[in-house]
């Protein structure tokens, strides 16, 4: 069977399906779309029945046994995220007067990072009726407090990191080309001299830039700094040094969803570290373009007919953290996206004085 390709008649019916679907959250009928949309768009009943058999043939739609009405796939949410803007990744528009002031005063009175992020996911449950979700690197488990090479072998190297919160990340590190132990000590003694206490994403970030403008004063120190960096000397893990905040989970409690698959996806809520595996792995913190993620079960079963909106918050040249709702699909798109990246870009405007 040829790939189905989707026409402009198609892209009408489909959106019209899908924000009727937001709006009540039940199946759709083709009766329902003919009702409402009287002549839409020069289509009879019978050509949107057509149209709408031809979207469920390509996996866009599909039916309950109970119902008569169709209902959006992952496929087909992705289809309209997508058309927001044109792209896979939706970019915001400003948010209305009114819900920025409440946005802002929910935040009234908050001075740490802490503070910020715990806020944070509880102002997103509120305006999303979704889960607000909020991690942060704990603040000395993100900073270097020393850093060690040792030679293993040939294009073998150990990196061993100490955090000023005490935690020991150790990693063996493949290189292309051998390091003697000489240009382990001098590329060790550079990192802790100059970025001792320095988050390490910041130090990616200026080692970067310092790789580029001083190659050719320290061409060979510079040369083994960035051969360790770009092979995950400096790259570290999420687990325990993530501080994840939750609020809204009884949001996603809904009568119609079956009660073993809502007893597993309250479970996996539960477990902070499942969070933050979520987190990691569809939002990139370093990055504040808002990422919209449908089909979240393909990675996570128990999050079934769950989207992720979220993006990264950054104070200065550093990653802050991940801010992001988890809802469900019915969720109304165009305004999460806008609060979401509203509250990304709070960061720096709330923490500023702290830095």
């Amino acid at each position: 069977m040829s790939e189905f390709r989707i026409g402009r008649r198609e892209r009408l019916v489909l959106t019209a399906i899908i924000d009727l679907y937001i709006a009540t959250g039940e199946p759709v009928a083709s009766q329902a779309i003919a009702r409402v949309y009287a002549n839409y768009d020069g289509m009879s009943a019978a050509t949107i029945r057509n149209v709408m058999a031809a979207l469920a043939e390509a996996g866009l739609l599909e039916q309950s046994h109970t119902s008569a009405g169709r209902t959006p796939t992952a496929k087909a949410f992705r289809i309209y995220v997508e058309q927001l803007s044109g792209k896979p990744h939706p970019l915001p528009v400003p948010i209305s007067n009114e819900l920025r002031e409440q946005i802002d005063d929910c935040f009234t009175g908050v001075t740490s990072r802490e503070q910020f992020l715990e806020r944070t996911s509880h102002v997103l449950a509120l305006v999303s009726s979704g889960v607000g979700l909020a991690a942060i690197v704990k603040g000395e488990a993100g900073q270097l407090e020393h850093i060690h090479f040792t030679r293993l072998a040939p294009g073998r190297v150990l990196a061993v990191m100490v955090t000023r919160a005490g935690s020991v990340l150790d990693r063996v590190l493949q290189l292309q080309r051998d390091l003697p132990a000489a240009e382990l000590e001098a590329a060790a003694a550079f990192l802790n001299q100059n970025y001792r206490g320095w988050m390490f994403e910041r130090i990616r970030a200026e080692v970067a830039r310092r790789v580029e403008k001083d190659r050719s004063e320290y061409d060979k120190l510079m040369r083994s700094v960035e051969d360790l960096y770009r092979n995950g000397a400096l790259d570290r893990e999420p687990s325990g040094d993530m501080l994840v905040f939750v609020e809204g989970v009884a949001n996603l409690i809904d009568s119609r969803v079956d009660r073993d698959r809502l007893r597993q996806m309250l479970a996996a809520l539960e477990e902070k570290q499942r969070l933050v595996d979520l987190l990691t792995a569809y939002v990139d913190a370093r990055q504040q373009a808002v990422r919209v993620v449908v089909g979240l079960e393909e990675t996570m079963p128990e999050m079934q007919d769950l989207v992720l909106i979220g993006t990264g918050t950054r104070l200065g040249a550093n990653s802050l953290g991940t801010v992001a709702v988890l809802a469900h699909t019915r969720i109304q798109y165009q305004e999460t996206i806008n609060t979401v990246s509203y509250i990304a870009q709070l960061s720096e405007r709330i923490l500023q004085a702290e830095h």
